[in-house]
């Protein structure tokens, strides 16, 4: 089986465990799944994509500095592409960084968001009427800007099918491990969450069920 290509996106003021978690659950699992099955591929390549030029890192929410392994100068592809949150004002006013989402977005067999990382989805177009969910604390400014949403709160993420959306931090560590069920299994996504050391916490929503 061929590995899915897991980008996850990176810009300067992204919330760092927006970013982290999601990495760390997807690469966890590819260990954790070759582990279980000796000799098989990891499930999951995963990889950050940046908005910062080639060599330049991207400064995280309160000054972490993060070194993407791409450009989306580069123009990578995904299986699975994850928009995490944090301040997306200066994406949300890139027409490039938009274009960029959108397109690889159209490619994706999965596209998430972890808290104001949806806010990105439906500046880009990628989400116009779905469920989504976000940060308690943006849940209104969300409903303000893209009125035609269905935004859903109180819910830890919600999955219409190709499109999840997460609300804030710890929840996406909850959602990209609602992921890994999804792509690789229930089975892996529990040790996951074991090697972890992670409470899995499984409140979701599924508008389309």
């Amino acid at each position: 089986m061929t590995a899915l290509r897991v980008l996850i996106l990176a810009y300067d003021g992204v919330e760092a465990l927006d970013f982290a978690g999601p990495f760390e659950v997807f690469t966890t699992a590819s260990r954790v799944s070759q582990r279980m099955q000796p000799g098989t591929a990891a499930p999951f390549d995963v990889a950050s994509v940046a908005l910062a030029p080639s060599g330049q890192p991207v400064q995280a929410r309160a000054g972490l500095q993060l070194l993407a392994d791409r450009t989306i100068a580069s123009d990578p592809a995904a299986d699975v592409l994850i928009v995490p949150g944090g301040v997306v004002d200066a994406p949300m006013a890139s027409r490039e960084t938009l274009r960029w989402i959108a397109d690889c977005a159209t490619g994706a067999q999965l596209v998430a968001s972890v808290c104001t990382g949806v806010f990105l989805l439906a500046k880009s177009g990628v989400v116009t009427r779905e469920a989504v969910t976000t940060h308690w604390e943006d849940i209104a400014d969300l409903r303000a800007q893209f009125p035609k949403l269905d935004v859903r709160d109180d819910v830890r993420w919600v999955d219409t099918g190709r499109i999840v959306s997460s609300a804030g931090i710890s929840a996406g560590i909850d959602m990209s491990l609602h992921l890994v069920e999804r792509l690789a299994g229930r089975a892996l996504a529990e040790r996951t969450a074991r090697q972890m050391d992670y409470a899995w916490t499984h409140n979701t929503s599924h508008p389309s069920a």
